[in-house]
């Protein structure tokens, strides 16, 4: 599987679902698939995860989500895969370009997508799939996600849009 061939699964097992429901149609995706071809996918999922793990993105998420632990930025970079391709290239190059998002949920995470070669590995092949080791990229300049004025600037449509009373 390349990476045309991982967006393309993304986003056909993904159209027009609920973020709830992405996970589990990624996931039956992944089922009707070879298991060397799953282990292809996560080797994907985790480049992009790192990809995607700088302190610009962190900062998008800690005003969408009104606060982003560890955790919640993994969840938040699942839920960013999910959307696919356009969105999370926008995303990563222009993150203040997320306040455009059409939907604002109670937190804008997916959890479960951080899981879905594992389990779909597992149901094919009988067993734990085989660890990907992708190192993390350094985050970059980091700052204090609680200036307000720091986080107007760096990400005024988000801002206005997560912060404004």
């Amino acid at each position: 599987m390349d990476r045309d061939e991982f967006w393309s699964l993304i986003e056909t097992a993904c159209s027009g679902l609920d973020t709830d429901d992405r996970a589990d149609a990624v996931q039956e995706t992944l089922e009707e698939l070879p298991a060397e071809e799953i282990i292809s996918f996560d080797t994907h999922f985790h480049e992009l995860m790192a990809a995607a793990y700088n302190w610009r993105l962190w900062g998008a998420a800690y005003l969408i989500n009104g606060g982003c632990s560890d955790d919640g930025f993994d969840h938040f970079r699942g839920w960013l895969i999910a959307r696919g391709r356009k969105a999370f290239e926008l995303a990563l190059s222009d993150p203040d370009s997320l306040a455009g998002l059409p939907e604002v949920e109670e937190d804008i995470e997916c959890e479960d997508m951080l899981y879905v070669a594992r389990s779909a590995y597992e149901s094919v092949a009988g067993k734990e799939i085989p660890a990907t080791r992708i190192s993390q990229p350094d985050l970059g300049e980091s700052w204090d996600f609680d200036d307000d004025d720091e986080m107007r600037s760096r990400y005024p449509k988000l801002f206005a849009r997560f912060c404004s009373d």
